[in-house]
Formats: structure tokens, sequence, C-alpha cells
């Protein structure tokens, strides 16, 4: 920790020290002040040694830091869901790595850090957290040779044609690009005095604006696609996806920063393919779980940075069959999805055409009151047809099933997502109805649960059908909510000159009956 530490926060804190370079070099004192703030971050890192330290009870996992403000974070053993091993250069120069004891808390803060321990007492620590061993001695250590592990998927060079079309380098390129930038500015440099940076000014300067554009963008491509795919290999070189023998899934990949993360399959809940709109173009998706102790929504990565990540960017026929493997049965994977019906697409019509009409006419306005030329307004005609296509995407992917006991749900266009949820991880059922949703007689219903992004959603299915899937998937749940369910014992039914609601609590046209 003493030299992990350091040189840590020393990265973390670089925008800064460039900073106090840049504010100090006009008074003279620049390298004073960035040697300044490197020795501050420098003693920093060397007090989290002096403060942290951490304790194995056969009951709790307990981690102790801070110095001026104490902190004690306790952990009961059988709150762990999820050990995530990371180790980047240096751990792996020096034989350490970084342990990240899940917690099943959806908020970061609730899991348990413990950075540059030994490769040993990762893997001791590791096998007494998951199979609740003696602290100090591994839990298997007496018991017989375990079966070897089963192999459920592996990294192939192939697949680094899937790098460009993840985007991530777009990040990078523009984190990078701001950084220049913001220092080229702070630092006031002349750019006339850089031979490249001169020609590049008076080349632009004397061709047509278009072919700048155009120029400008192939850059930005090229350079994204080179930083996707180096991302890419970074993140997932060697990856390997294993059974092991005593109920857990193990995946580990890295080429740079090594990852190692392990879950146990009786948190797993389901499965999540996911198949953003360009990886879906090249025929490619990705596979998370949904395990409690695991966080797999809040953007398109969060997946990989919370330890769900169960392929990265693959064939599609192979995260299809990865997800049968880990559910133990593909009928989830390849059962065909109820349709939502004509109601359902007309709202995704209705919304993408109301939005296409709302630019067109803050174009025209904008175009009216600033001059625009006419050609403007008549391009955002245009996004008609586009927004035609994406509601007829968006329906397309709309459906859901019950089968095998999994919740299977698909909805998205730019990022079509498949959830296969296992009714025995659904906590609860929510059912909204917006106020256009209750003319159309459709509602939202949402499976609400412990894994993976908490919440799965039903979009725009018939209310009738809402209550039906939703009693079908956790029989008598919903009873108390429904006609006919009153602790009262039942009589005989009282001539009301209409049919009287079935056991589920809904009419003949489907409707939800007040108890």
């Amino acid at each position: 920790m003493l030299v992990i530490h350091p040189v840590q926060e020393a990265i973390r804190a670089m925008p800064a020290l460039v900073g106090l370079l840049i504010a100090g070099s006009s008074s003279g004192n620049g390298p004073g002040w960035s040697l300044l703030g490197l020795g501050v971050v420098v003693v920093l890192g060397v007090v989290r040694w002096f403060t942290t330290t951490f304790r194995v009870t056969p009951e709790q996992v307990q981690v102790r830091h801070g110095l001026l403000r104490r902190r004690l974070l306790a952990v009961p053993r059988d709150r762990v869901r999820t050990v995530d091993v990371t180790a980047n250069a240096m751990h792996r120069l020096l034989g350490l790595a970084r342990v990240t004891v899940g917690t099943g808390r959806p908020d970061a803060d609730a899991d348990l850090r413990l950075d540059a321990l030994s490769a040993a007492e990762v893997a001791t620590l590791r096998a007494e957290l998951l199979y609740r061993g003696t602290p100090g001695q591994p839990a298997v250590a007496d018991q017989p040779a375990a079966p070897p592990d089963q192999e459920l998927a592996h990294w192939r060079l192939s697949w680094v044609r899937y790098g460009p079309f993840t985007l991530s380098g777009l990040v990078a390129v523009g984190i990078l690009g701001g950084f220049l930038a913001q220092t080229l500015s702070e630092a006031h440099l002349d750019t006339s005095r850089f031979a490249a940076l001169r020609a590049v000014r008076e080349w632009a300067e004397r061709t047509p604006t278009l072919l700048v554009v155009l120029a400008v963008a192939g850059t930005l491509v090229v350079a994204t696609t080179v930083a996707s795919t180096v991302g890419y290999l970074l993140a997932f070189w060697r990856f390997r996806l294993t059974r092991q023998a005593h109920g857990t899934l193990h995946v580990t990949r890295g080429l740079v920063t090594t990852r190692a993360t392990t879950i146990e399959e009786r948190r797993l809940y389901g499965v999540e393919l996911v198949e953003p709109l360009l990886p879906r173009a090249a025929r490619a998706a990705r596979c998370l779980a949904i395990a409690t102790g695991l966080r797999s929504r809040g953007g398109e990565r969060a997946g990989e940075r919370g330890g769900a990540l169960l392929l990265p960017p693959a064939p599609r026929e192979e995260a299809r069959r990865v997800a049968a493997e880990v559910l133990r049965t593909a009928e989830p994977v390849t059962v065909t999805l109820v349709s939502h019906g004509t109601r359902a697409r007309r709202r995704r019509y209705t919304r993408a055409l109301l939005g296409c009409a709302a630019l067109v006419l803050a174009t025209g306005l904008a175009g009216w009151l600033l001059g625009w030329p006419g050609w403007v307004w008549a391009a955002t005609l245009a996004s008609f047809g586009g927004g035609a296509l994406l509601a007829e995407d968006r329906y397309r992917n709309l459906g859901h099933a019950l089968t095998a006991g999994t919740l299977v749900a698909a909805t998205g266009s730019v990022v079509r997502r498949r959830a296969m949820l296992g009714t025995d991880g659904i906590i609860g059922w929510n059912v909204r109805q917006s106020y256009f949703q209750r003319r159309a007689g459709l509602a939202t219903l949402t499976a609400t649960t412990a894994a993976g992004g908490q919440h799965y959603d039903v979009p725009d299915v018939d209310l009738g059908t809402a209550v039906r899937l939703a009693d079908a998937a956790l029989p008598g749940l919903l009873a108390p909510f429904l006609a006919g369910t009153t602790a009262v014992p039942p009589g005989p039914p009282k001539p009301t000159g209409r049919a009287a609601p079935d056991p589920q609590g809904l009419d003949p046209q489907g409707s939800v009956t007040s108890t």
C-alpha cells in the first residue's frame, strides 16, 4: 500500500497538478507549486496505510479507515453476495490485487474494498467469504478434490471486430481532446510556433467548409475506432466464464488490468441480453447477470463496471447460447414473445411523430426569426421517416412471455434488451398507468426485485393481461387487491345486471375491478 496508494492518488490528482503548474507559471513558481501539490498527494496516500485495518470474524467482515474522520464499515458474512478481484499493471508487478466485496445493496458505498492484498491472501479470503469458511482457513481445505470447472465461454480473437461498434473509445477521445484544448488555452501557447499546427490551420482556411467538416468527422471516426478496438482488447483479453463445482460462476478477463468476479448461483435470478444499436447492426450482443450484489443498469457500460458481465460483445448466437447455459434451460431464450397489440404500436408512432413535428416546428420558427436558409427547415422533414422507422422497430422489439418459471420482457430500440428474470426473484409488482395509457386501456407492469437493475418493465400491455401475467407469475400475491378475495366468505352472487368478475379480479372486458 505504501507504493500503490501514493501512485494512485497522484494519477487521480494529475489534472489538479497540471492546473497548479499552469497557474504557477504566471508567477514563475509553476514547478514549485506542482511539487508541493505532489507532496500533499503522496502524504495522503501514505496516511491511508497507517489508518486502514480490516478483519474477518465468523460473523462479520470489518474495515476501519480514516484519520480525522474515522469510519468502521461492518458487513455480516451472510450478506456477502460477490467477490470481485481486480489487479492493474502495478498490482500485478508487485503480486497484489484489490478485492471488492459486494453486499447486495445498490449503492456502491455499501461495498467493502480492500486494496493491495497479496495474491495468496486474496485466494484464501475469497474462499472464506463465498463458501463460509473459517477465518484464516479456506472453506474447502479439508474437502475431497472437486471436479474440474465447466467452461461456458472463452474469448476468441475474431471478436475484436465488434470493438469499434461499442464506441467506448468516443469517451476517451472526447476527454483527451477536451483536456488538451483546455491545457493549450490555459497555457496561452501560440499555435503558430508549431509547424504541424500551422499547416493544418492554413489548410482549413483555404479549404471549403464542407470538406473541413468531413475531414474532421473522418478523423474522429478513425480515432474512435482505434480507441474502441484498443479498449476492447484491454478489457476483454483472455475472457473466460466457468461454472465452478461449489455453485459459483467465475469470470476472468483483462490484458493490463485483470479482473476476476465470482458470483454465487443461488444469488443469480436471471440473465439479460443487451443489443445496442451499432453492435446489433453487426449481429452482436452482450450478456449480463441479474444477481443480487451486482449493478447492471445505469448506462451501457454499467454492467461491466458493476461486475455483472457474463459475455462481452460477441456473436448474437453465442450470447444466446451462454444465456441458456447460465439459466440451465434454453426455453426463456427461444420462446416466442407475446405481442402487445395495435394500441401499443399506435402509442409508439404517436410519440415518435409528435416529437418529429415539434422538431420541425421549432426549426421553422428559429429559421424565421434568425433568417436561416430554407433548406435547413426542409431537411428536418426527413425526421418523420426516421421517427416512423424508430417507432416500428420499438414495437417489433416489444413483447413478453412467462415460461419455465421465468418472466421474459423485451423492450427498446436504440438499446434492445431481453430480460429473463426468474419468478423466485420477484418480490413485488407495480402497475402504472399514465393519462394516455388509461385512455388506451394499457398499463406498464413492473417486476421489482433485489437483483440487477431492481426493476424490469413490461410496458404498454393490456391492463387485463398485465394482471393475469402478474398473478400467473406469483399466484396469490395480488389476491388482497382483487375483487372476490376479501376476508369475508363469499356468498351467492347478487343480481347486478352484469357479469360477475372472474377469480382474478377481471371483468369480461379485461379491466381491473375494485374491492
